[in-house]
């Protein structure tokens, strides 16, 4: 029993601890005025490095305060005791804490990072980031304040809930980012999308039955090329290099490096500038990890810009040579029943429902592994890397039903073998493979010689030998071959670099 007579014993207020919170949300706010205008260029690898940790960091305060928001939902209809009010803080600190730390990751990347200068949409994340941190900070020093004068945690949970608010909007721009500015409401309910004040989806694009005949050059050859190939990355909401490809106009523009095509000079357009890179250069596009285009779409950019880059002339408007019919009837479907239905290989320009459905079934299988190339296009890309060991044969001849449609490969560092990548001989769309320490043997390579599309073999840290990467010497189409730490002998790689002029090899050693 209490005393009556006693002399409550006075609570400590937090003043060290809101003078260092709020000096570093002073620094926080101040940080980029301080720094300036990023300078990628100038800036060191050691920035680079600890900002490339900034989408791993940003999960952990958003999976903090995802948890505080629970627990005070749930303290609203259960009075906790003091202790479990004091044990509060502990999540809240760690949540402000980590905010700080992948704000300033995120800070780093964008001094480092090219591709984000201009963006008005990356500075917006950029602010909202640095707000939700401060505001991280501000909430926690109000709970401290709140235990220590004993009153009511109203405006607390306030600053909580309102801190949440700017962390959910701050990841919408994130999210945009990365996959563009509709990639978190492109397949919102119509309900969700009034809501949100959004227009109706558009309808999908209708499939090409013709060759585009009636319809301009740029608008039925050239444009669906750029959307397959570079728009990913060259759109509203992620202009890298803030050059945008999705319009005409934007197109001839251009970004931070000057007009993306001179009109009658394509040897002088950036946009053929940049394809004709060597593949080991990092300013190549597109980039190491994108399908590289065909030597007939290249063929076709350069003959469109060299005759004017017009974007209202149609076929007929040209005399077209003989090479470049050809690549464009590669491109787009003949009419049903034409002279050339049976002869001409026609792209893939939109996936049908059965391919979506089996491409639905074996995302939990491989969960983030499997994706289109894009919207248009029915070639699906395949990356290994978040399975890695959990990868063998009998997993991987799940994918039969979808190998016809693999554009690019990556096993690196799986547990497949020879017998899985027999499996891939129908893939006739294939471009790159990588292979990279995995059980393969000579014996793979026999596969690899019936896909004749193949570009680009990663056979790193393989067991392949001499007898086996010989035969490749009988793919014309391949531009680039890893055999690093391999057992194939420098003799090997000088002969088969004198039968494949044009296909670079990275051995790591002087062939």
């Amino acid at each position: 029993m209490s005393d009556p007579n006693s002399t409550p014993v006075p609570r400590r207020k937090p003043w060290a601890l809101t003078f260092l919170g709020l000096l570093t949300a002073a620094g926080l706010i101040a940080m980029p005025f301080l720094a300036g205008t990023p300078a990628p260029e100038k800036m060191p690898d050691a920035v680079r490095f600890i900002g490339r940790f900034h989408p791993v960091l940003l999960h952990l305060p958003i999976g903090v305060f995802a948890l505080i928001v629970f627990q005070e939902l749930a303290a609203m209809f259960r009075r906790r005791s003091e202790g479990e009010e004091r044990a509060s803080l502990v999540p809240l600190f760690f949540g402000a804490a980590s905010a700080i730390v992948a704000v300033l990751a995120g800070f780093l990347l964008y001094q480092g990072g090219e591709e984000f200068v201009g963006s008005a949409l990356v500075e917006r994340h950029l602010w909202g980031g640095l707000a939700f941190a401060v505001a991280a900070v501000v909430t926690f020093l109000t709970k401290a304040w709140t235990l220590s004068t004993g009153g009511r945690p109203v405006f607390y949970r306030v600053l909580l809930f309102g801190s949440v608010g700017v962390m959910g909007f701050t990841s919408h721009d994130g999210a945009s980012i990365t996959h563009g500015e509709n990639y978190l409401t492109e397949f919102a309910p119509v309900p969700v999308r009034k809501v949100l004040g959004l227009k109706p989806s558009e309808p999908k694009l209708k499939e090409p039955t013709a060759a585009p005949v009636a319809a301009s050059v740029y608008a039925g050859v050239v444009a669906p090329i750029l959307e397959q190939r570079c728009v990913q990355c060259h759109k509203e909401g992620k202009a890298k290099g803030k050059f945008r490809m999705d319009t005409y106009e934007l197109l001839v523009k251009g970004g931070k490096e000057g007009p993306g095509l001179v009109p009658g000079k394509s040897a002088e357009s950036n946009i053929i500038v940049r394809i004709d890179l060597p593949m080991d250069d990092e300013e190549h596009m597109p980039p190491e990890g994108k399908p590289d285009l065909t030597d007939g779409e290249v063929a076709i950019l350069k003959w469109w810009i060299d005759n004017g880059a017009d974007p209202a002339k149609v076929l007929a408007d040209y005399v077209v040579p003989a090479p470049i019919q050809e690549a464009i009837s590669k491109l787009v479907p003949p009419a049903k029943g034409g002279a050339d239905a049976s002869t001409s290989d026609p792209v893939p320009v939109g996936p049908d429902d059965a391919l979506k459905a089996a491409v639905a079934g074996l995302a939990k299988e491989f969960p983030g592994a499997l994706t289109f190339e894009s919207q248009q296009s029915a070639l699906l890309t395949f990356t290994a890397v978040s399975l890695r060991a959990n990868l063998d044969d009998t997993i991987f001849q799940k994918l039969d039903p979808v190998i016809p449609h693999l554009v690019t490969v990556d096993l690196s560092a799986t547990r497949i073998t020879d017998q899985a990548v027999a499996k891939l001989a129908p893939a006739k769309n294939l471009k790159m493979i990588r292979l990279a320490e995995t059980g393969i043997t000579d014996a793979a390579m026999d596969t690899l010689l019936k896909i004749p599309s193949l570009e680009s073999i990663n056979l790193y840290g393989t067991k392949v030998t001499d007898a086996g990467v010989s035969k490749l010497s009988a793919m014309p189409n391949l531009k680039r071959l890893y055999l690093w730490q391999t057992a194939v002998s420098p003799e090997a790689i000088k002969a088969l670099k004198e039968k494949l002029p044009g296909c670079e090899i990275i051995a790591g050693i002087e062939a």
